[in-house]
C-alpha cells in the first residue's frame, strides 16, 4: 500500500472506528465482541482500501463490514456456548441513574430481536442510513428494509413495554 493510501486508511479508520463499535454494540450487545466486529471490519476494509472507491460509500462499506462481522462471529460454536455464572441466580441491584437503566433496558430488547430485523433497526435509526443505504449494506431490497425494520420496531415496543409493566 502507498504511503497516501495508509495515511487515508489510518485517518478513516480514527475517524470510524467508534461508530462501528457502537453499531455492532447494539447490534451484539457485548462491547468485547463489539470491539472484535469493529476491528475485524476495519482490517476487512484496509485489504480492499486500494480497490475501494472512496468516492461512493465507503461509510456503507464499513457498515456492512461490521455487520457481517457480527453476524460470523454469532455463527461461531464457541458464541452459542454459555456458560453459568453463579451470580445469574442473584438479581442485580439496578443502576439508579434513569437514562442508564434506559439504555441497558433497550440494548437488552434489541438482543432479543433476530439478527435481521435487529441489523435493520441499528442502521436505519442509530447509524442514520438511508432505506437505499441500509439496503445496499445488508444486500437485500429496500421492500426488505422496510419490512424488516418495522417488523423490529413493533417487536422492540413489545419487548419494551412488556418490561415497563413488569417493573410497575
Amino acid at each position: 500500500m502507498k504511503a497516501r493510501d495508509e495515511a487515508e486508511f489510518t485517518e478513516f479508520a480514527a475517524i470510524t472506528v467508534r461508530r462501528l463499535r457502537r453499531t455492532a454494540y447494539l447490534m451484539c450487545g457485548d462491547w468485547h465482541r463489539a470491539e472484535d466486529a469493529a476491528q475485524d471490519a476495519l482490517v476487512k476494509v484496509y485489504r480492499r482500501w486500494s480497490r475501494i472507491e472512496r468516492k461512493d460509500n465507503l461509510n456503507g462499506y464499513a457498515h456492512r463490514a461490521v455487520v457481517s462481522a457480527v453476524f460470523d462471529q454469532s455463527r461461531k460454536p464457541w458464541r452459542r456456548e454459555r456458560l453459568h455464572d453463579p451470580d445469574d441466580n442473584h438479581p442485580a441491584v439496578p443502576d439508579l441513574a434513569g437514562p442508564v437503566d434506559d439504555r441497558l433496558l433497550v440494548v437488552q430488547a434489541l438482543a432479543a430481536l433476530p439478527p435481521s430485523q435487529r441489523a435493520c433497526v441499528v442502521l436505519r435509526h442509530y447509524a442514520d442510513l438511508s432505506l437505499e443505504q441500509t439496503a445496499d449494506v445488508l444486500g437485500i431490497g429496500v421492500g426488505g428494509v422496510k419490512s424488516q425494520t418495522s417488523r423490529g420496531l413493533a417487536r422492540l415496543r413489545e419487548l419494551l413495554e412488556q418490561t415497563e409493566r413488569s417493573a410497575s
